[in-house]
């Protein structure tokens, strides 16, 4: 019987006790003794066993582990874990409890993945969290490395998940963070099986308000650092689309913010609001930055002071950045300026959208004086931002501003190896993967396009050659920044500063030719097509031709015989049917606009090339005439009307000038 199986047990620290010890017992009769009948005898081996897996006589032998994990009882090892459920002695259950837990620790370290994968292990789920409240510390954090190690793979996830009790883990995750890592990679390894999507969401939604309910008396931070990690790990389809933890969520962040927090706390609320964005971008906007200051005149609005900090901790982090790069720290400081730079993003965003917002829906209140000193600060840091992004390119690629790209290539041999003469860079991570770059590029974009800030537009418009390679460097399958760089360019292109050294870098060919292949891929696609690598190709290709307009529009400009290229591509085009996306008819309009604008401009031998493209350009503008006029969406087809009704005034001029 369970109650009379111990005769003597190892002890914890793998030191030896009795005859269980005995170094003359042979790996055969451990066998023995675990394939026995008894529980006496199993229990027995089981105990000689821990103490030869403690000793590490096993390590190098991964024959002899599978053969004795196969030896073992699966229904025995739960017994054992069950038993302080059953009428065995306090004592003597909390050494089976122990006994048992060790073992399997053990296994789970030692076993190949694939045996970890097997019903044998993860199996042993549901035991486990059961044993968990009752054990000592020591014994605990094995069942949660136990428990960690089965997670991480598919199969054990969804064990755990389909125990759809969670409670053990919830109860202890305010004092034990490892408990907060099983469920994380339950839910982000559970989520990549078929079928697994909707019992993840439900758990969460059961789960995320438990563990706001257990932190409560808590500073937070654990929680809020894992929320951040999970919402960054799962897909949003795997989201409820508004989740009723959202709301309290964002409180204890706001909580977080107001307590003058440590660095790990500003880590923490810093990525979490990050990601709260991204996946919610409305409410997430609504309940981080719509305050309504009437309610709180005393004091300063939590938008003001949100932002703030985050200023404040990126104009404090620029001056070490550069010499930190192979920190080990380095990817941790990255995730969290790349986190503040897409949360200013966000309230640039918001209050933009709340100057252009006539029926008062949005309540984004901050006093005057408080927004002057904001966008000063803001304005501040995106030129220390502007700084730190010369810095960084021209230590790990350009060696110096405008040095062309043949002088980069030489190498020098030294006793550490082979390196580019003229510049240094991390170790491990290069310009191209570093997402605090590309939240930079981005948030810098976001304020010069929005921000009437010449000497600002004119300080990025030292980066172009940065912008330009970067562009033509962009991996769509790692960090595209493609369309930031974009965004920054119709800023700086209302310059004459950034429309000189834009056309000095040959951007109009970098985007010129990314241009033309979206078009083909878009063109030789169903015209119907609403796939989001259609629609963001269409994005793109709207942002390019506006660039390029603002170039051939600008006073300082004369039109090359290269541009005239763009004219061949829109009469190829075939028109969208009644069914395509609306930003795709825009992207054809447009590339109507940028034709029609480079005949008008056009001098001499080019012009009279160009016009005999006019009855095509005329045809293709009466097609688009007729699809828009079939739109559902009036307020776009009356946009879109204006803008053909433009077009066609302007090729009639043309007709006329011939």
């Amino acid at each position: 019987m369970m109650a009379s199986i111990i005769p003597a047990v190892p002890s914890s620290d793998g030191s030896n006790t009795g005859s269980l010890t005995d170094a003359s017992q042979t790996y055969g009769e451990i066998q023995r003794l675990l394939k026995a009948k008894d529980d006496t005898s199993r229990f027995v081996g089981l105990a000689l066993l821990k103490s030869v897996l403690d000793n590490g006589q096993l390590v190098n032998d991964p024959v002899k582990v599978r053969t004795l994990w196969e030896s073992l009882s699966p229904k025995f090892f739960d017994r054992l874990l069950r038993a302080r459920s059953t009428k065995v002695q306090h004592l003597e259950a909390n050494a089976m409890v122990d006994v048992a837990v060790s073992v399997l620790h053990t296994f789970s370290t030692m076993l190949p993945e694939a045996s970890r994968k097997e019903k044998r292990l993860v199996g042993r789920v549901s035991p486990l969290l059961k044993a968990l409240i009752e054990s000592p510390p020591e014994t605990r954090k094995l069942i949660l490395q136990t428990l960690l190690t089965i997670s991480s793979q598919p199969e054990g996830a969804s064990e755990i998940l389909s125990t759809d009790d969670t409670s053990q883990l919830v109860e202890i995750a305010a004092w034990n963070s490892l408990a907060l890592d099983v469920l994380r990679y339950t839910w982000t390894n559970a989520a990549t099986l078929c079928g697994k999507a909707d019992a993840v969401k439900k758990q969460v939604d059961r789960t995320v308000p438990e563990l706001l309910r257990v932190f409560n008396d808590t500073d937070a931070v654990t929680l809020v650092s894992f929320c951040g990690s999970l919402l960054a790990d799962l897909d949003p389809k795997v989201l409820s689309s508004n989740p009723k933890w959202l709301e309290p969520l964002v409180s204890v962040l706001r909580r977080i913010i107001a307590s003058r927090p440590t660095s790990a706390g500003r880590a923490a609320y810093t990525q979490l609001a990050a990601i709260i964005l991204q996946h919610y971008p409305l409410n997430g906007s609504q309940l981080l930055f719509n305050d309504d200051y009437s309610l709180h005149q005393d004091s300063k609005p939590f938008s003001y002071l949100f932002v703030n900090l985050l200023l404040i901790d990126l104009r404090s982090s620029f001056p070490t950045l550069l010499e930190q790069l192979n920190d080990g720290k380095y990817p941790e400081i990255s995730r969290r300026l790349a986190g503040a730079f897409d949360v200013l993003s966000g309230f640039i965003g918001c209050l933009v959208k709340s100057l252009d917002d006539e029926t008062n829906s949005v309540k984004f209140s901050i006093p005057p004086d408080l927004l002057l000193k904001l966008r000063k600060d803001i304005a501040e840091t995106m030129s220390l931002t502007i700084e730190y992004l010369r810095d960084r390119w021209d230590a790990s690629i350009a060696g110096t501003s405008g040095l062309h790209p043949s002088a980069r290539t030489g190498t020098s041999v030294t006793s550490e190896g082979a390196r580019l003469t003229i510049t240094w860079e991390s170790k491990k991570d290069s310009i191209t993967g570093d997402p605090l770059i590309l939240a930079a590029i981005r948030c810098l974009a976001i304020w010069i396009r929005e921000d009437e800030n010449e000497n600002l537009r004119n300080e990025s418009s030292g980066l172009m050659d940065m912008f330009v390679e970067l562009y033509k460097m962009s991996d769509p399958s790692s960090l595209d920044f493609r369309y930031p760089i974009l965004l920054a360019l119709e800023g700086m292109m209302t310059t004459e500063d950034g429309v000189e050294n834009f056309l000095g870098q040959e951007g109009w060919q970098a985007v010129g030719q990314d241009l033309q292949a979206l078009l083909r891929c878009i063109l030789n696609s169903e015209h119907g097509s609403s796939s989001h690598t259609t629609l963001s190709d269409a994005a793109r290709g709207l942002e390019i031709v506006r660039v390029l307009l603002a170039v051939v529009d600008s006073p300082s400009t004369d039109t090359n015989e290269n541009w005239m290229a763009a004219i061949g591509i829109t009469t190829s085009m075939k028109p969208p049917s009644k069914d395509s996306p609306p930003i795709v008819i825009e992207l054809q309009i447009a590339m109507v606009q940028i034709s029609t604008a480079l005949l008008s401009k056009a001098a001499g031998g080019m012009k009279k090339r160009g016009v005999t493209s006019i009855p095509a350009l005329s045809g293709l503008t009466r097609q688009l005439q007729k699809v828009v006029g079939c739109m559902e969406n009036t307020l776009d087809a009356e946009e879109f009307t204006e803008q053909l009704d433009d077009v066609e005034l302007d090729l009639e001029n043309l007709r006329l000038s011939r």
